[in-house]
């Protein structure tokens, strides 16, 4: 059970890091476009920077293979999504995204949130589903991936239209939260084919089986859209927005395909779904966009500096008024 909380717990700072390297390398780079998929891959691996941020989530899904094996789904997502504290630790400092103090007790609400997931995760074995029948997971996986990829084309297209609001970031973060959702099942089920085989039977099952092409397809189509909305839009805002995307479709979905158990002892139980709950609610109540210039959580513009010379012009707000003595 520890090893599955230590290995989520090194995910997380593995995906934090990697998101955030990514973010810094992407600010570099010219303007990306996923209607121009082989372009962006060509910026993408150029960028030496990047790459080490591609490596750092890449260890982390390596991680995620043991937080599987050893964790119920449910536990595991939920650990998963603690790793938002991680991320607004670390953005403000490497990418100067000043957290606001919304965010800052979001920190502490799901902490909180951790401490009860792994309260729950004290007592006996659990049951833990390491396979799932291939037509109720493409069933479930198949529709969810068209449906990311629409979410995303659509965003797209409104962020062209003209006198549009600003992106706020939350359809990228729903279409890229889909794919990464389906991307998690297929890395339990990868995990599960684990379970008392020699490497080479692993490969083997492994090959048979729709894990692998659903890791490819999502890989392939996740990295043209992560890092084009990464780059747009900022990292404290469009992660948690994917992360509770990812949270609920896994949960949901890998419940039904797996069918996984849960706790049968009451109090484990409160404190298995609750941990969740609040982590998932803590999420969903972040702000979307950001605080605006003159809000008391954002820092004060500086003013532009005036040419040598010049005559100031008179604040129309106090022009005409006489002052008493």
């Amino acid at each position: 059970m520890w090893l599955g909380v230590a290995a989520a717990l090194l995910a997380n700072l593995l995906f934090s890091v990697g998101f955030v390297v990514e973010k810094r390398a992407l600010t570099g780079l010219p303007p990306l476009s996923a209607a121009r998929p082989g372009q962006v891959v060509l910026h993408l691996v150029r960028s030496p920077l990047w790459l080490v941020g591609a490596g750092a989530l890449g260890l982390g899904f390596a991680a995620q293979l043991a937080v599987y094996r050893t964790l119920p789904l449910v536990a595991a997502q939920g650990l998963f999504v603690t790793g938002l504290v991680m991320l607004l630790l670390l953005s403000p400092v490497f990418l100067g995204e000043r957290s606001s103090g919304r965010e800052r007790l979001a920190m502490l609400a799901i902490l909180a949130a951790l401490v009860m997931i792994v309260l729950s995760l004290r007592g006996g074995p659990e049951a833990i589903s390491h396979t799932a029948p291939p037509p109720l997971l493409l069933a479930l996986t198949v529709p969810s991936l068209a449906l990311g990829l629409l979410l995303f084309v659509t965003a797209e297209r409104r962020s062209r239209r003209r006198h549009r609001l600003p992106t706020a970031g939350v359809p990228y973060g729903v279409a890229v939260g889909f794919l990464y959702g389906v991307s998690s099942l297929a890395i339990k089920g990868v995990a599960g084919l684990l379970e008392e085989r020699t490497v080479p039977e692993w490969g083997l099952a492994v090959l048979a089986s729709p894990y692998p092409y659903l890791l490819l397809c999502t890989g392939s189509s996740g990295l043209v859209l992560s890092q084009t909305a990464l780059q747009r839009c900022r990292a404290s805002l469009i992660v948690p927005v994917c992360t509770t995307v990812t949270f609920l479709f896994t949960v949901a979905a890998g419940t039904v395909a797996f069918d996984e158990p849960l706790p049968a002892e009451p109090l484990r139980l409160a404190l298995r779904l609750g941990g969740a709950a609040l982590a998932v609610t803590v999420l969903l109540a972040l702000p979307r966009h950001d605080e605006p210039a003159d809000s008391p959580d954002s820092p004060a513009a500086p003013a532009p500096p005036r040419p040598a010379g010049a005559v100031p012009l008179p604040d129309p707000r106090t022009e005409g008024v006489r002052h008493v003595p």
